[in-house]
């Protein structure tokens, strides 16, 4: 029979619709930054702070009188950041849930349970002129990204549970893609001349809701996670029969045997819980590399571009930043395709080191253009591609790779825990980079990529010195990494008895 590794039709299946939940994600971060200045005047008039006919604009976008200078009225402004910022606390909260529901009743009724949230989410910003609507938005961003929160984890959960270690990588960057094409959906149909507008502006949001519909439909057709079924649940001959479904007609032994070792170390040890993954010292390295990666990702100021892109456009003298915005999403969409084909050939490591790298310099070339732009017109163009470049590099390794790492890190046992922790550290920093940025950026001014510049600088010095390869290697040899301090080691390597009754009865340093 042949091995199982090609790609069949339902595994594409799977992957497919598992990552339908990806978009939503991308859509719903990308979606509230076109229509800014929209929706900023609907809050103006709920919030009383401007005259009715300002909230009204002429054929050229212009608003009458002084109302411009109301936009930065600060009840508006703060309810705006709030709107923006409240997705990433729904996505804290929720982050810590992810274990629990894709264990619950398994990975695919996992994501079938919580497309409730979704569809609740986009009706509420749908319906949100029915009330006061800087009150509904918010609402319903906090439960999409309590939504997003979720399916941040159960998404790479999935496929990279159910995707043959030769496309782990290509497979798990399609998390990212979808994401990446999300965000550049909502951007295009954001357009004024769209859906971006005085009356079609709550539909916008609302869509927000769309792709749980149709992954709803598709998900009943999806196998369960193998990995799931034998190592949770004990069931091999569902296993076996999942591992059909996914792989076609092939000689399941090697993995079942695979699973069947991984199986046994874990029933060696109590369940592992966040707390007792946190204090316990088997995983310490693992769990520091996992959450530092995901720092990496959303401290490099990279939703700073995509919540505030347009405004950053209109700072460098971009006379339609909207567009330069849409272009921002193209290039995301293009270097994550690339990105699929590299990271299997190239590794994980060498895709962060050149991801992190390419965009530390980006962010010193970004601070000069904005700073000289006023004295030298050509320097806004040093700018603005500064800003394409630092997207494009970020989808090289940055964005796609901390979201499957985790997976290819932990085994069964702890792996719902630690993408719980992950999910956590990436949705916190998130929150903490679209509420502060605005506030940052009016302190600092054109200096303000210089901190992420910084950052950036460091976590590259961490990713060659602490991040070994991941590439083509399972949880055994990754887990012998660590153990040596990075060292190579026979594949075969176990954990000792000592750092097994380590995790059983944890003690936090």
């Amino acid at each position: 029979m042949e091995s199982g590794k090609e790609l069949t039709g339902t595994l594409a299946l799977a992957v497919l619709t598992a990552a339908l939940g990806s978009l939503q994600y991308g859509y719903s971060m990308g979606v509230i930054n076109a229509p800014q200045r929209v929706i900023e005047r609907h809050y103006g008039r709920s919030l009383g702070v401007r005259p009715l006919e300002a909230a009204v604009m002429s054929a050229n976008g212009s608003l009458p009188g002084d109302a411009e200078q109301e936009q930065d009225h600060p009840s508006v402004f703060m309810y705006w950041s709030l709107s923006v910022a409240i997705f990433s606390v729904g996505g804290v909260l929720s982050s810590f849930l992810v274990g629990f529901v894709g264990d619950l009743r398994g990975r695919v009724k996992g994501m079938l349970m919580v497309n409730v949230l979704a569809v609740a989410g986009g009706l509420l910003m749908g319906l949100c002129k029915m009330w006061k609507p800087h009150i509904m938005v918010i609402a319903g961003r906090a439960i999409m990204g309590f939504y997003c929160g979720l399916t941040s984890g159960l998404v790479p959960m999935y496929i990279g549970e159910i995707a043959p270690k030769a496309y782990r990588g290509a497979l798990g960057t399609i998390h990212q893609l979808a994401i990446v094409i999300g965000i550049l959906i909502s951007q295009v149909i954001g357009l004024d001349f769209i859906l971006g507008n005085d009356d079609m502006w709550p539909l916008l949001l609302g869509l927000s809701g769309a792709p749980a519909v149709l992954q709803s439909l598709l998900l009943p057709l999806c196998p369960e996670s193998p990995r799931y079924l034998y190592i949770l649940l004990g069931k091999e001959l569902e296993a076996q029969e999942s591992l059909h479904r996914l792989k076609g007609a092939y000689d399941a032994s090697a993995d079942l045997e695979e699973m069947r070792r991984e199986k046994e170390e874990a029933d060696k040890v109590a369940r592992v819980s966040i707390s007792s993954l946190m204090c316990s010292s088997l995983y310490r390295r693992q769990l520091f590399v996992a959450l530092m990666m995901h720092l990496s990702q959303q401290l490099s100021g990279i939703n700073a571009i995509f919540y505030y892109s347009t405004a950053i456009f209109s700072g460098a003298g971009i006379s339609q930043p909207v567009y330069a915005t849409i272009g921002v999403g193209a290039i995301n969409t293009i270097v994550t395709l690339v990105s699929v084909v590299l990271v299997d050939r190239a590794g994980r490591r060498t895709l962060m080191l050149a991801g992190l790298g390419g965009m530390c310099f980006c962010a010193v070339a970004m601070t000069i253009g904005l700073k000289f732009q006023m004295a030298y017109a050509w320097m806004s163009y040093v700018s603005m591609s500064a800003i394409f470049l630092f997207v494009a590099f970020f989808e090289i390794g940055p964005g796609p790779i901390p979201w499957f790492i985790v997976a290819e890190l932990f085994s069964q046992g702890p792996r719902p825990a630690a993408i719980a922790l992950a999910g956590c550290c990436n949705w916190t920093s998130n929150f903490i980079v679209g509420m502060a940025f605005p506030y940052i950026q009016n302190w600092l001014g054109a200096y303000v990529f210089l901190l992420f510049a910084a950052l950036l600088l460091g976590f590259t010095a961490f990713t060659y010195l602490r991040v070994p390869e991941t590439k083509g290697k399972n949880f055994e040899e990754i887990a012998a990494l660590f153990r040596k301090g990075g060292e190579k080691v026979p594949p075969d390597a176990k954990s000792d008895d000592v750092e097994l009754q380590q995790l059983k009865t944890p003690t936090c340093a």
